[in-house]
């Protein structure tokens, strides 16, 4: 084999192994949940008490950066009253991960920022 196919081999690679990593961190930070369910729990069981002036404060997407988000749920107790999450009305783990997902993946540091309907 010549130097030069060597060194395209190796390059190729190379690039596969970048892009595998790359696949792989991806991977890592995205939330497991459902976006578009999140979205709606968010705003059936959250936003009607989140507002101003609320006890727990005014809570949207934006209110956090998603280290915050993560943090935030990572505690688990609801602002408001600082019970756990999962006694907040109806939430179960699969409910309460799916309004994470919303709020992290549009955090005010997100790709995708949203307000949520303001």
């Amino acid at each position: 084999m010549s130097g030069t196919r060597k060194n395209a081999i190796k390059s190729i690679i190379t690039a596969l192994v970048v892009c595998l990593v790359a696949i792989a961190a991806l991977a890592a930070t995205t939330t497991k949940g459902n976006e578009g369910k999140g979205k709606f729990y968010y705003k059936q069981d959250c936003k009607q008490c989140h507002v101003k002036g609320a006890p727990g404060g005014e809570l949207t997407p934006l209110s956090k950066t998603q280290a915050q988000w993560k943090a935030f749920f990572a505690k688990g107790k609801h602002p408001g009253d600082n019970q756990p999450l999962l006694k907040v009305k109806d939430m179960d783990e699969e409910k309460l991960n799916d309004i994470y997902t919303f709020l992290y993946n549009h955090a005010v540091d997100s790709p995708q920022p949203e307000t949520c309907g303001k």
